[in-house]
């Protein structure tokens, strides 16, 4: 597939995954916009907030500039910028929220296709916070983030689903091949140690080998391994975006148990 046409399907997977955040968002009642969600300090209703904040961006909205305090679940500049476009929404309800989603979302679907992408390497018109990403990390990103905010909501408010879809296949996608990065560089077992990670509700699988260099690369998917892992697919999401910890997930483990148990503590791999 060339860049133009995967860019497309990109493009296409993000607004499958707004459709299906929107549509949800709009049937929670009142009075569960302020669970609280897997996020620290963020409810049901910040969750919903912070899409609108980037979708709002992404569509040619300026940013907004507010003053944070310092708080537990604000670790770095990303989380300052992001809790920005939450605060700056505080006061609004989920219609209106909903609303902005929306209206952004069709705004820059209009754009992207008068205008397609052809090139994954070439720079986006607008990023957040103007973050040197290019199309194929960006448009990769987007549905990622909104299925991902989608699924945190879902878990708060106690309605699961989302599961069959594009923008849940591109996420589980997209997570796995973090795996040499978790094994290779935060893990770091010896040369020749093999770690292999199935999900078999999504029919995926990664395995993983440590070069003589240090280095993990990918593993033919039937070398032996020093320990499988097998994970539910919302176990899996939990743990790759860093939302729970493994005590509150339900692992197989095929071998080095306390080897696999390591790299399970280190897959969160989202911001």
């Amino acid at each position: 597939m060339d860049d133009a046409a995967r860019l497309a399907t990109l493009v296409e997977t993000w607004r499958g995954a707004i459709e299906s955040f929107v549509a949800l968002a709009r049937e929670i009642p009142a009075e569960q916009w302020d669970l609280p969600t897997d996020l620290p300090g963020w409810s049901v209703k910040d969750n919903v907030a912070h899409t609108a904040h980037l979708e709002a961006v992404l569509a040619g909205a300026p940013e907004e500039s507010l003053e944070v305090s310092p708080a537990e679940h604000i670790r770095d500049l990303a989380g300052f910028y992001t809790e920005q476009g939450v605060l700056a929404r505080r006061d609004l309800d989920m219609p209106a929220l909903v609303e902005e989603i929306e209206t952004a979302a069709a705004a820059r679907y209009a754009e992207l296709q008068a205008d397609p992408p052809t090139d994954g390497a070439a720079a986006p018109p607008r990023t957040p916070a103007g973050v040197p990403w290019n199309n194929q990390t960006l448009l990769s990103n987007r549905p990622l983030d909104v299925w991902m905010h989608e699924q945190d909501i879902r878990r708060a408010i106690g309605r699961p689903g989302g599961y069959d879809c594009a923008a849940a296949r591109h996420t589980v996608s997209s997570l796995g091949r973090a795996l040499g990065m978790v094994v290779g560089k935060r893990v770091a077992p010896p040369a020749g140690t093999t770690v292999r990670l199935a999900v078999p509700d999504f029919a995926e699988t990664w395995t993983v080998s440590i070069g003589e260099d240090g280095r993990a690369g990918a593993a033919p998917e039937d070398a032996g391994a020093d320990v499988t892992i097998t994970l539910g697919a919302e176990d899996f999401v939990v743990l790759a975006g860093g939302r729970r910890t493994v005590e509150a997930t339900a692992p197989a483990y095929d071998g080095d148990e306390a080897l696999g148990r390591k790299v399970l503590e280190n897959l969160g791999v989202t911001p």
